[in-house]
């Protein structure tokens, strides 16, 4: 179904609090920084690229070709480090849709890199399509809270340049900023690069104003993927902002502590940042360290579980002075809908807006970032919400009191047909998935209720389409990466 006209897309929503957890002390997050900086210089990093061990090497680093580790000293750290950028902004398609990191609100995003899709017409799990990413894009972009479009599943239905085609999707069906970049062959990267040229409008318009970022993984422990960093080098020499994103898991690929595990998350995010730095002064970075546990139990993996570590590896980022994406957040291990995901989602909710972190809480996908689930779209969009109101408080405001109603109503009477009551009692907010009951006055379950409200954003929720021109070329440089990946098989 298509819509007549395009319809708005709502302004952003950005969380701000008063309030701020702080688990760490100056001194205590120092020597977070001085573990760090021990590990880059006598323990090393394994850097499995020529080129950027050539840059490491013509910068002083000391490089062992032969085992690719890449031992950087701490004053090199420091020195790439001043130059990576405190704040910048990821732009939307309009201005009003641009997200400031600056540590001054905290963005959501939806969550990424899901491979199933619980189908919204057949209710059954299947695997995900370029389809999925352009319907998740749409109605991420009706979300008020949603502050950039993370491409929830992948294009499984395009091979090789499916990462190409989840951006083209993204970027077609929200006007939202969009992460677009990932890690991909060098190849692949130029096209993602030609493709965020066309949407920005002009190279120099990229760099002013980046209508998507990438996201480069690390391998942990100590390791970096090649073509992760050969990509990221193409992304931030095109002024694309770049997050290296660390999971170490506590007991298999990092320490079995906290702060071990994120030393060594951290550690690898650091040296992803100074090579950036090293190759392209003041390129925006920002920091990602997401410390997740194997079930002692089992060997399973746990993403979600109780240790703040969101939240201090938030700090770890803010202390190296660069943006973070982290602190809070409504992601679960859950396979459905239920009590466990509600409870990660809710307590998760909570920290967005305490945690300082600039972008945060990955909203939309089960079983620890695998299932696309268009109810938890809506169920975390709600709690997020909630939590939003709670961290933004009422404003003060003296006729809010209304101590003039109060006086003509007087003890033991009632507000009912008090002029206020009918001009104020719509003032509030009632969620569209709670304190509701059908015909006979049973309660309706939210998760159903959730679902209708996807399909009436489904169905009618159209941003405003790109620019014929930018469509057609967009779809040539798609056409031609096709071609290359096909050649290259």
């Amino acid at each position: 179904m298509q819509a007549t006209a395009p319809t708005p897309t709502p302004d952003i929503l950005p969380f701000t609090s008063r309030a701020r957890l702080r688990h760490l002390a100056a001194e205590e997050r120092e020597r977070l920084k001085q573990g760090t900086l021990r590990i880059l210089d006598e323990i090393g990093v394994r850097i499995p690229s020529k080129k950027a061990l050539s840059l490491f090497a013509d910068h002083g680093a000391r490089v062992d070709m032969d085992t690719q580790t890449v031992r950087i000293p701490s004053d090199l750290v420091h020195k790439a480090m001043s130059t990576a950028p405190r704040s910048f902004v990821l732009a939307g398609r309009e201005k009003r849709l641009d997200l400031l990191l600056d540590g001054t609100r905290s963005y959501l995003c939806t969550e990424g890199c899901g491979v199933h899709v619980i189908d919204p017409d057949t209710r059954r799990m299947r695997a995900s399509c370029k389809t999925d990413v352009a319907r998740s894009a749409r109605i991420a972009d009706a979300l008020p809270l949603v502050g950039f479009y993370w491409p929830m599943v992948t294009a499984q239905d395009c091979g090789t340049t499916a990462p190409l085609h989840d951006c083209h999707a993204a970027l077609n069906n929200t006007l939202k900023h969009v992460r677009g970049g990932t890690t991909v062959p060098p190849f692949l990267a130029k096209y993602i690069v030609e493709t965020a040229v066309v949407a920005a409008g002009d190279r120099e318009r990229l760099r002013r104003r980046p209508p998507i970022n990438a996201n480069i993984c690390t391998i942990s422990p100590l390791g970096h993927d090649a073509n992760g960093l050969e990509a990221a080098l193409m992304y931030a020499a095109a002024g694309i902002p770049v997050s290296f994103m660390a999971m170490p898991t506590m007991g298999s690929t990092a320490p079995a502590s906290v702060y071990g595990a994120m030393l060594v998350g951290d550690a690898e995010v650091i040296s992803g940042m100074v090579m950036i730095q090293l190759a392209f002064p003041g390129a925006p970075v920002f920091h990602s360290v997401l410390v997740s546990m194997m079930d002692p139990r089992t060997g399973g993996y746990i993403a979600e579980h109780t240790q703040p570590v969101k939240l201090l590896a938030t700090e770890l980022g803010h202390a190296w002075r660069v943006p973070s994406l982290g602190g809070g957040g409504v992601a679960t291990d859950a396979v459905e809908n239920g009590w466990q995901s509600g409870v990660e989602g809710g307590l998760g909710s909570l920290f967005i807006g305490l945690s300082g972190a600039e972008i945060c809480g990955h909203l939309g996908l089960t079983a620890g970032a695998m299932i696309l689930s268009p109810e938890k779209m809506i169920l975390d969009h709600e709690l997020c919400l909630m939590a939003y109101e709670l961290m933004k408080g009422v404003d003060f405001d003296a006729a809010g009191m209304a101590l003039d109603v109060i006086r003509d109503v007087g003890p033991g009477g009632h507000f009912l047909m008090e002029r206020h009551t009918v001009e104020h009692v719509r003032d509030f907010r009632i969620s569209k998935l709670l304190h509701r009951r059908d015909e006979e006055d049973a309660p309706l379950e939210p998760r159903q209720l959730a679902r209708e409200v996807y399909q009436q954003i489904d169905q009618g929720h159209f941003p405003a389409p790109l620019p014929p021109a930018v469509v057609r070329e967009m779809g040539r440089i798609l056409s031609a990466a096709d071609q290359e990946a096909q050649k290259r098989r």
